[in-house]
């Protein structure tokens, strides 16, 4: 028997969960479900969709799924690589290209109720190496794309086929930046596979509460609290579930926390009621030798997570906690970014996933309450659990804290590659009417759901002109997609082009952690003077270690985004007053001489540099 639910079947990419979640925001209830899970676990649902992933249809990557699905007398939508796999199905065509990702325009070829009131063209996203050339002789063409920016228009962007209910997408409708995505959602599973509402997140909370008592049972909880939204909405979840006598919270000062946030963290959880169950370590010390010497992004994250660990077992020894489960704020996209579901590519390792607590999770000693959320859904719960609003709201920050925002080098930088994509860069440049150079470092990236690690372009504009942000972002856009090797574009906030870029040897000091705490809490405190904290979804300040004015200064990029889940994210444009306030304020720090604004969105560029 069928109930008023939807099968998403999880390709690997970075989207499955997040399709569920937005179909569980429309009431209805999306369960995730492997791709070789057997044909008897699809016959209850009224609807499946399909994920993308990072395989290539094209070249019948993950090709062994359950292929049986197509014959079930259900509606069957694909997304992306879905998308394509469904064309390939029924008789269409698939090849390697026709590439695309961030913004696009979706023409509408005509009414269809997948489309049922939305206009002829539609702002959408892609993220996609394949395309579909052609398809079977019961499919249509319901719309065809091209780039927001113009360039090649690209068939068959949405197929259907109405006598089969079979539909494909080639862009992804469940991100944000595809403005009427959640209506195309809601068309599918109401119109299409006549669902009806019943799940909220109340049932979530009521359902989850009686989880964690059923997963803890007689034990306690020892929770590692960083004093974010996730580990604060976690903690505030479990006190609720369990009661303040059987959860124990330790907070550790890693060094690599922002200006004068530790007591803040620790004053607001003894706020919990929780008294001397709240304990706190100054572990600095320890993190700062385990960084010593490491430049690369992976190497600085393993060892953050493990030095958490090891810490959280040395206090947990000490404390007569090693018995109780460990408890963690980790969210969807930690879980994903680690390459942790069967398909998913590692785009950077969470510290809550380094190999120790793989282990412990795999023996079932931790419990994650808010594993199966995002960032926004994680702050409606936080509100529904009665958690001041300035807590709830406020920007996200990482769990390796400044680490990965303070970036390394050996003195050398990585100018493999370089000749052969600066001609071009420059070209792009020159077209725009600026000045684009590649920088000799990298930063890591997401493309088509796979990891980049590749190199940033600064670009700089006329000393005495003012460059409008819609050129900006067009020159950052072309630039991302049309060159090989490049996944980030910053906007020079000096007077002119640079006259050096010189890598600088530099690892994790507590001299230059000072440095970057000092600027972070000099662009929050400008953030919030001018109104637009609460606007800004999160806004990363980065110590990268390049001279661009040849004094052995080093460079600050300030990245503002817009995004509600992480997986996609836009850059913002800040107020010319509040950039001439930086200009002076962050400048004048002893050991900076360079300040950039970042305008990659996401794809291509990672919301952090690291």
């Amino acid at each position: 028997m069928q109930h008023d639910a939807v099968a998403v079947i999880d390709f690997g990419g970075q989207y499955a969960h997040l399709i569920a979640t937005k179909v569980r925001r429309l009431g209805v209830l999306a369960e995730i479900r492997q791709p070789e899970d057997p044909l008897e676990l699809f016959r209850p649902y009224k609807g499946i969709i399909i994920s993308g992933s990072p395989s290539l249809s094209s070249q019948g990557e993950d090709s062994d799924y359950t292929r049986a699905i197509y014959g079930l007398d259900v509606p069957i939508i694909g997304f992306c690589f879905g998308h394509q796999e469904i064309a390939k199905h029924y008789g269409g065509e698939v090849v390697h290209g026709g590439r695309q990702w961030g913004r696009a325009e979706l023409h509408l070829c005509g009414e269809h109720a997948l489309f049922a009131g939305l206009g002829p063209v539609q702002p959408v996203w892609m993220s996609h190496y394949d395309s579909v050339v052609a398809v079977g002789p019961e499919f249509r063409e319901l719309g065809w794309s091209k780039t927001a920016e113009g360039g090649t228009d690209h068939r068959f962007a949405a197929i259907g086929s109405d006598s089969l209910r079979r539909y494909g997408l080639q862009f992804h409708p469940e991100v944000d930046d595809t403005v009427h995505g959640d209506e195309m959602l809601a068309n599918f599973v109401f119109r299409i596979c006549g669902c009806r509402p019943t799940w909220s997140m109340d049932v979530f909370l009521e359902q989850e509460m009686s989880e964690i008592r059923a997963k803890v049972g007689d034990e306690s909880v020892f929770l590692l609290a960083s004093g974010g939204v996730d580990s604060t909405v976690a903690a505030t979840l479990l006190v609720r579930a369990l009661g303040p006598e059987r959860v124990d919270l330790l907070h550790v000062d890693n060094g690599l926390m922002r200006k004068n946030e530790s007591a803040q963290v620790i004053e607001f959880f003894r706020g919990l009621g929780l008294g001397s169950h709240v304990h706190f370590v100054d572990a600095s010390d320890r993190f700062l030798a385990a960084l010593a010497g490491l430049t690369e992004p992976e190497d600085k994250r393993r060892a953050i997570g493990n030095t958490f660990i090891e810490v959280f077992q040395a206090e947990a020894s000490r404390l007569g906690l090693e018995e109780h489960l460990l408890g963690q704020g980790t969210i969807y996209p930690d879980t994903i970014e680690t390459g942790g579901t069967k398909r998913a590519d590692t785009i950077k390792t969470h510290h809550n996933r380094v190999p120790i607590i793989e282990e412990m999770l795999a023996a079932g000693r931790v419990i994650e309450p808010l594993a199966e959320l995002y960032k926004v859904e994680v702050r409606e719960l936080g509100e529904k659990l009665g958690i001041p609003h300035e807590l709830v709201w406020r920007h996200p920050f990482p769990g390796p804290g400044l680490g990965v925002r303070l970036l390394c080098g050996d003195g050398v930088g990585d100018i493999s590659g370089l000749e052969e994509i600066a001609p071009l860069v420059a070209e792009i440049g020159r077209r725009h009417g600026l000045d684009a150079e590649l920088l000799p470092i990298r930063s890591v990236g997401v493309k088509a759901d796979l990891r980049s690690y590749e190199h940033p372009v600064l670009l700089s504009g006329p000393v005495s002109e003012k460059v409008p942000w819609k050129s900006l972002i067009g020159a950052a856009s072309v630039l991302t997609a049309e060159v090989p090797g490049v996944n980030r574009c910053l906007w020079n906030l000096a007077a002119g082009p640079p006259a050096t870029a010189m890598p600088l040897a530099a690892t994790v000091t507590r001299e230059r952690l000072d440095l970057l705490r000092e600027a972070d809490h000099l662009v929050m405190e400008g953030l919030r003077r001018h109104g637009l904290y609460d606007e800004i979804w999160q806004c990363p300040t980065v110590l990268v270690p390049l001279d661009l004015a040849g004094d052995g200064g080093e460079l600050i990029v300030v990245r503002p985004v817009r995004s509600k889940r992480a997986m996609t994210a836009a850059p913002v444009e800040l107020p010319e007053a509040l950039i001439d306030e930086l200009r002076r304020a962050v400048l004048a720090l002893p050991g900076v001489s360079g300040l950039a604004l970042d305008l990659t969105s996401k794809p291509p560029g990672t919301i952090e540099w690291e």
